[in-house]
């Protein structure tokens, strides 16, 4: 990462793709031009940016509800520390997982690895992660299940500008 500040052009990329992103044929021409430069500048700039690490990535926000996914599950793992790795790679490929990333466990919780599994219903969820277990050979995992969602954005950066 340079220590180096961020522009105001760079700042106005960044605040165009944490919004909405446009469905249309060409989203990044939109993008662009809502922030006063052309496509191919605004894709240079954004690709700098990823290079110089000042952004990590983009991604799509599952409005799961939306799409006819009802249910939803963080199933925390105990899986071997050699192990962990190989296993997140398995469970992160499943399209019911959303999620997947480890913590660090504690004397009354030995949970290491969480997935946040999507289904229609908690038996599809119970379904999935027992998919997920004997595929990875993994015995030990607690089920906690959503009651209601309270937030479905990121981060904002840059807003003190709007």
């Amino acid at each position: 990462m340079t220590d180096e500040k961020i522009s105001e052009a760079d700042k106005a990329i960044v605040r165009a793709l944490q919004g909405e992103f446009p469905l249309v044929a060409e989203p990044y021409k939109e993008l662009a031009a809502g922030v006063g430069m052309t496509e191919e500048e605004f894709l240079a700039r954004a690709q700098k940016l990823l290079s110089e690490k000042k952004i990590r990535k983009m991604g799509a926000v599952l409005r799961h509800r939306e799409v006819g996914f009802t249910a939803n599950a963080l199933c925390a793992w105990v899986v071997p520390e050699a192990r962990l790795d190989e296993v997140a790679k398995n469970m992160s490929a499943s399209p019911a997982v959303s999620h997947c990333y480890d913590r660090t466990t504690t004397k009354d919780w030995n949970y290491n690895l969480y997935t946040m599994i999507h289904g229609k219903s908690r038996e599809e969820c119970e379904r999935i992660a027992a998919e997920l277990a004997v595929a990875n050979n993994i015995d030990e995992r607690v089920m906690l299940y959503s009651k209601k969602e309270w937030k479905k954005t990121g981060m904002k950066y840059f807003c003190e500008d709007s």
